[in-house]
């Protein structure tokens, strides 16, 4: 079972709108899949009961009363995990290894940077050698910016694959606002969004 955490210690970065659009992407292909939540702020979980109950199934995670990961509900294909901010230490040890791919999502901000650079050698040096793939996103980019140029610049010495960059719109607040993501409407209204997605769906997919 492809198990995906999405992960980055600097709060408001995007975790959650990476985390249940890939949940989104991954029900829109017909798999079982489960959106976990380990934020304290339960963010998935809170966008969990927005979702009508006619879009495609995503179920939860269950967690244990002091808040470590725990088996999926049985016939999942495909998981999802979204963290809090803050993640390091012992509790990045504890979720890292049960991850097949962890996905960092990065805005373009210089202290966004400087903390995403301290947490993606911690996680570099604490992955599963040959077994746990690591993708940055850029969140919320305006590829006008001089921000943008300097992620770019940032993100070109990391040593890992950069995905792509997400711009910044509406489309993200207004579906999550009713339980749903870009893979949930019809293409066309989203159209723009969707092809900065395919860098990211095709590494999902490898």
């Amino acid at each position: 079972m492809p198990v995906v955490l999405v992960a980055n210690p600097k709060g408001g970065v995007g975790k959650s709108t990476l985390a249940t659009n890939i949940a989104g992407y991954f029900a829109s292909r017909g798999h079982a899949v489960m959106l976990g939540d380990i934020d304290r702020q339960q963010s998935s979980r809170l966008w969990l009961g927005l979702r009508t109950p006619a879009a495609r199934e995503i179920r939860t995670w269950e967690a244990s009363e002091d808040g470590s990961v725990v088996r999926p509900p049985r016939g999942t294909t495909h998981a999802v995990i979204d963290t809090p901010a803050g993640l390091h230490g012992s509790r990045l040890k504890e979720v890292l290894p049960i991850a097949d791919k962890v996905l960092v999502p990065l805005q373009p901000s210089i202290f966004d940077i400087y903390a995403t650079r301290d947490f993606l050698d911690k996680l570099l040096a604490n992955r599963h050698v040959g077994k746990t793939q690591v993708g940055v996103v850029g969140m919320r980019v305006d590829g006008r910016t001089l921000a943008a140029e300097r992620l770019r610049e940032f993100v070109a010495g990391l040593g890992v694959p950069v995905l792509g960059e997400l711009r910044d719109t509406q489309n993200y607040v207004q579906l999550a606002a009713r339980g749903l993501t870009l893979f949930d409407i019809a293409p066309g209204r989203v159209q723009r969004d969707l092809e900065q997605w395919e860098p990211i769906r095709n590494w999902l997919e490898a």
